[in-house]
């Protein structure tokens, strides 16, 4: 079976957010489930973005979707763990930003999940892609 494998940008971390595996978070295999995971790498992206000043409602003007995920999963996680999730953002291309999520158990710091993203920009007059803005891409990268 080919696996996704992911290496997480240690150099471009922006931010660190602490969380924790609530029972919800539980799949049928008494685990932390995809679902969930999806969902707490969410806040932690809402809380970086917070943390540089934007929010992915307003990303200077334009709003962010997700364009594609990839999680590579490494240890399973289970109600009530200590997670902290690390933020990492490169710098971005001219069509998107790639955000990088790692997920570790604070109890041993295993890794639990790593995961790619792609933000897309999305001018909200059109509904059309728009090309990321150097000023954004400097406010990512913590240049402001």
């Amino acid at each position: 079976m080919e696996r996704v494998r992911l290496e997480f940008p240690e150099a471009d971390v922006r931010h660190r957010h602490g969380l924790t595996v609530r029972v919800t978070d539980m799949n049928y295999g008494r685990h932390l489930g995809h679902d969930a995971v999806v969902s707490l790498m969410h806040e932690a992206r809402v809380q970086a973005l917070a943390s540089l000043g934007l929010s992915e409602g307003d990303m200077e003007g334009y709003l962010c979707v997700v364009a594609d995920l990839a999680v590579q999963y490494q240890a399973e996680s289970r109600w009530p763990d200590a997670l902290m999730i690390e933020t990492g953002i490169p710098a971005p291309s001219r069509k998107s930003i790639a955000v990088y999520h790692r997920l570790r158990r604070e109890s041993d710091d295993r890794s639990v999940a790593t995961a790619r993203l792609n933000l897309m920009l999305i001018d909200p007059d059109t509904g059309r892609p728009a090309p990321v803005p150097a000023t954004l891409a400097d406010r990512l990268m913590g240049n402001d």
